[in-house]
């Protein structure tokens, strides 16, 4: 039986650096610290088509075999909790869902993603605009996340050290 934890925000938040962080320090021992990125299921072969919403299915089953038999912490921009009780079919092995929501200002996404390789394709301003309307939902919704992190003035560090206390204390239950 696995605890499923989902870090989820907006693209330039610093999910991915955070997650680097746990697996470099060894934060999270007892847990496969994934990106989607690290999962190689593309959104691209689902987007558009009649089985869209199979990829959160999909991305979390592949997780899980990667995670073997330790505790899953998933990165992802795309899975909330608003939709994934209906997009997402659960492994009976999870035994536990929590979602820890990051956003930060404004103007830290704009600057961090303005600093990307162009060959990321996050530098226009129609695509930083669509992730600040997005950090703006998690905002809005913030009570429906068992914890919610604005990471503005944080370094990268402390948000790792502030999510790894949180994932101890779900241990502790």
């Amino acid at each position: 039986m696995k605890h499923l934890i989902i870090l989820c925000a907006p693209c330039g938040t610093g999910k991915s650096t955070v997650n680097q962080i746990f697996k470099s320090k060894g934060l999270l021992p007892d847990y496969a610290t994934l990106d989607s990125d690290d999962i190689d299921i593309s959104w691209l072969d689902y987007k558009d088509t009649e089985r869209e919403d199979q990829y959160y299915t999909d991305n979390l089953k592949r997780a899980l075999e990667i995670a073997g038999d330790k505790n899953l912490l998933l990165v992802s921009a795309g899975m909330n909790p608003i939709n994934f009780y209906e997009k997402v079919e659960l492994s009976s092995e999870i035994t536990d869902t929590h979602f820890i929501a990051m956003v930060c200002s404004d103007e830290e996404i704009r600057k961090r993603l303005k600093a990307r390789p162009a060959e990321r394709n996050c530098g226009s301003d129609e695509f930083i605009q669509s992730q600040i309307d997005y950090a703006a939902w998690f905002k809005k919704n913030r009570g429906k996340f068992q914890k919610f992190i604005d990471n503005t003035g944080q370094t990268p560090e402390e948000t790792a050290g502030n999510i790894a206390e949180y994932v101890k204390k779900i241990e502790l239950l």
